[in-house]
């Protein structure tokens, strides 16, 4: 944990939320002379750290990141988390009960996880009005098991959590506008996106598609659906 050189950094914010961590501190290199400077690049990036974000847990996400740097190389790291210690417990609570009553042992992995797919689909809403709503919970898996709405992050995340019972490795693509998830099932990666197989129509009718279900990324870019455009030098599974 002493960087000497900007993958270095990289590595250790990845750690940081990774490990869960709420605060941690280290030292530059006395031989990285642009440490402080490529840590404030990162932090005006718009997108690095969020990108970081999607590689790890739901529950390690971070919401704010502050740091503070000293003139002798120290660099203090404080995270805010998406999911509180709250929230967490009746998010958890709430799957359990779900995987009680949704799934059973004789079900393959493909089987559970279009229980899963299908259950938060036609238990949740799009919440149309979330970016107006401050206080929303709606781009977490809270929203989407708990209050039953959800944009685009809330699906997601509460997808993730039901991969990570699973034993499933998977990560969450991101492009500037839109978010889904991606996992690894029989040796292949595969596009998941409960957002769009929940579309929301003008009559209110609830409807549960499987279009964007364990497809492939040539399969995603065929359908030429706006917003999947992601950056392939980040999200290098999909390629």
């Amino acid at each position: 944990f002493s960087p000497k050189n900007r993958q270095d950094l990289l590595n250790i914010f990845y750690t940081i939320l990774n490990n869960g961590w709420d605060k941690f501190s280290f030292v530059c290199d006395l031989s990285y002379k642009d440490c402080t400077s490529d840590v404030q690049a990162i932090l005006d990036s718009p997108t690095i750290l969020s990108d970081i974000n999607n590689f790890v847990h739901p529950y390690n996400t971070y919401n704010e990141m502050h740091i503070n740097m000293n003139n002798f190389g120290r660099i203090d790291v404080t995270v805010d988390k998406v999911y509180s210690d709250f929230d967490i417990a009746l998010i958890e609570a709430k799957k359990d009960e779900i995987e009680n009553n949704v799934l059973n042992d004789s079900m393959s992995l493909l089987e559970k996880i279009k229980a899963i797919h299908d259950y938060i689909i036609d238990t949740t809403v799009y919440d149309s009005n979330a970016s107006f709503d401050s206080t929303s919970k709606s781009n977490t898996a809270y929203g989407a098991l708990i209050n039953h709405t959800a944009i685009c992050g809330g699906y997601t995340d509460a997808m993730a959590l039901f991969l990570y019972d699973f034993g499933v490795l998977n990560y969450r693509v991101s492009s500037s506008e839109h978010i889904w998830n991606l996992l690894y099932i029989n040796g292949q990666w595969k596009h998941l996106d409960l957002t769009w197989d929940d579309p929301v129509t003008n009559t209110g009718e609830n409807m549960l598609l499987s279009k964007f279900f364990l497809i492939s990324t040539s399969e995603l870019e065929n359908l030429n659906v706006a917003d999947h455009a992601f950056d392939k030098s980040v999200f290098i599974e999909a390629n």
